[in-house]
């Protein structure tokens, strides 16, 4: 599952937040405090619509308690990492691991010292 680099930016929040208390329950304003706290800034408008979308591909989750709605990732950084591992093997390799493993040896050997 393709994301694009602010809808992971999204992601890695949720995470880190929901790292932090599992049980806590992740708003839009939450999401954009965070961001902004490190160096992103991003309208309220931006962030809602692009964690609207990652509801629509069933990444994010959404409910709603009170009147407010809060978000919850559907699946885990390392799920997620694998699933996309998944998808370039599928995509690139013909699901051939290995093939992609020797691949990445050898054309990424110098980010891997």
């Amino acid at each position: 599952m393709a994301c694009g680099k602010l809808e992971i930016d999204i992601l890695n929040t949720i995470w880190t937040l929901t790292a932090e208390c599992e049980e806590r329950d992740i708003s839009i304003q939450d999401v954009v405090d965070y961001l902004s706290a490190n160096g992103i800034e991003r309208a309220y408008t931006t962030i809602k619509t692009v964690m609207d979308r990652l509801t629509l591909k069933t990444i994010l989750v959404r409910y709603k308690v009170g009147k407010k709605f809060f978000y919850r990732a559907a699946m885990n950084k390392k799920e997620m990492a694998i699933e996309a591992l998944n998808t370039v093997a599928e995509q690139f390799f013909d699901k051939d691991y290995t093939h992609m493993v020797r691949f990445i040896e050898k054309e990424c050997s110098e980010l891997l010292v």
